[in-house]
């Protein structure tokens, strides 16, 4: 049985710092990761901890000149949790896909 892909931007596979945000009943989490991959739709990383498919969370980031080709650049997304990876005595894997996104000036603080 073939592997479907279903992506359809390309996906830099590089490690980029980012801090996630979500809530987990009234509960607000936060956590700091590197990505595994990365792309214009979305991303995956890891987290000690599982975040439930279908949750919203929020990531900010500073795109490197490797994907701006430019100066780095801010930028605070709002995503959704597509898909979580779970493998017993490890981190979860986190699949994300990307709703919207801002960039954000030298002046607003990413966490």
């Amino acid at each position: 049985m073939s592997h479907h892909e279903r992506r359809r931007t390309e996906r830099f596979n590089f490690g980029m710092p980012l801090t996630v945000q979500w809530t987990s009943g009234s509960e607000q989490r936060k956590a700091h990761t590197v990505t595994r991959d990365v792309s214009s739709g979305g991303m995956y990383f890891f987290l000690p901890e599982a975040i439930p498919g279908g949750t919203a969370i929020e990531v900010e980031m500073t795109l490197p000149t490797q994907i701006t080709l430019g100066p780095p650049v801010r930028v605070r997304c709002q995503c959704r949790i597509q898909r979580c990876d779970l493998k017993l005595g490890e981190s979860a894997g986190m699949a994300t896909m990307i709703e919207k996104y801002e960039f954000l000036s030298g002046s607003e603080e990413v966490a």
